[in-house]
């Protein structure tokens, strides 16, 4: 058993068995063992490859759109950009390169960057040193948010721990991580069913709770809400709510068992992203989407950037363009193109934030 799973098996044992929640929680944030705590995951040589390190593109187009959006907010004179779980810097890099374009938003911005992984702390230091006179980084989000924000993140809220129910002839009990005859992790159900769940599911089917998640988009919506800005998260999920268990572990880009190497995996699901603009709507922001990252990109202007950039590029290079911009785009129930969900939350104030007018799509531009 790895050092984490020790201690876990151990925790159980004096405590009884943990919630879903709490064993995600451990797993990725564990002080010592935990997942993002120890190590840079990013990457061909790491567990997974997220959009900014595929292409360059990704996040120029993202940065655009941060310079828009504050345009339309009135160009104010100071605004925090903040971006959550900014892995290796890559993305903030990108998008301020980006922003150069417009020079009254680059003097106008700060950036923030909500980060609790020493390592990932470092990797963006690193990356930004040349960038931003000098980031600055928050354990959490509410210490991010002052004033006008414009907040980005990318494959953030996949990461956050959520609690599992599963429907029973009894009702609703819920999963829990705990012991098998053979000193294992093992899941199992409580004992007592949950009253205040309801609802006429099959027997069998898993309901997740994201609370956190849930949490995370409260707190940006109520913020740009009435301090203005927006918030866009791009992850991985359904359009519409539905029943499902969604917990998944990867490992040098396979997946494994989410019990089996606790600590040494890494632990995503997916984002239920119907609930997670109602949230935003019920904290008194404006919902832009979800749409699917592909409309989002292509509606941005991806294929025309991707074109300017050809035009100075060197054969192999172009190819490499490519390639990157094919995946982000690409179709199918697990593709990144489709699979993918953008969503913004915003101050009602301002008008519909670029990408979400899936009318001005040219026609070459439409799956």
């Amino acid at each position: 058993m790895s050092l984490l799973a020790q201690e876990l098996a151990e925790l159980i044992r004096q405590e009884g068995p943990l919630g879903v929640s709490r064993y995600m929680a451990l797993c990725l944030g564990h002080p010592r063992h935990g997942y993002y705590m120890k190590q840079d995951p990013f990457g061909a040589d790491g567990d997974f490859t997220t959009a900014p390190e595929i292409s360059q593109i990704f996040g120029e187009l993202i940065g655009l759109w941060a310079a828009s959006v504050w345009q339309a907010m009135g160009a104010p004179a100071s605004i925090r950009f903040v971006e959550l779980g900014p892995g290796r810097g890559t993305l903030m890099q990108d998008m301020l390169r980006a922003a150069g374009a417009l020079p009254a938003f680059r003097e106008a911005l700060s950036v923030h960057l909500v980060e609790t992984s020493p390592v990932l702390r470092e990797r963006q230091r690193e990356a930004l040193v040349a960038s931003v006179a000098q980031p600055h980084w928050h354990d959490r989000i509410d210490q991010a948010l002052d004033g006008p924000a414009i907040v980005v993140a990318n494959e953030f809220l996949d990461a956050l721990p959520l609690d599992q129910f599963v429907r029973t002839p009894e009702g609703w009990r819920e999963r829990l991580v705990g012991l098998d005859d053979e000193g294992g992790l093992a899941f199992g159900l409580a004992g007592e069913t949950d009253n205040s769940l309801s609802g006429g599911a099959p027997i069998g089917s898993v309901l997740e709770q994201p609370t956190a998640a849930l949490e995370a988009v409260a707190a940006i919506a109520r913020h740009v809400a009435t301090a203005g800005g927006a918030g866009l998260f791009i992850d991985y999920g359904p359009a519409r709510s539905g029943f499902g268990d969604t917990l998944q572990a990867l490992k040098r880009h396979a997946f494994v068992d989410v019990l089996a190497e606790p600590g040494d995996a890494d632990l995503t699901v997916h984002v239920d992203f119907a609930r997670m603009a109602q949230t935003g709507l019920a904290a008194g922001a404006a919902a832009h989407g979800p749409v699917t990252q592909r409309d989002f990109l292509l509606a941005l202007g991806l294929q025309q950037r991707f074109e300017a950039l050809s035009r100075r590029a060197t054969p192999a290079q172009v190819e490499t363009l490519a390639s990157g911009i094919e995946r982000l785009i690409e179709t199918g129930p697990a593709a990144m193109g489709e699979l993918f969900k953008v969503l913004a939350v915003a101050d009602p104030k301002l008008p519909l934030l670029p990408g979400f007018d899936l009318h001005s799509l040219p026609e070459q531009g439409r799956p």
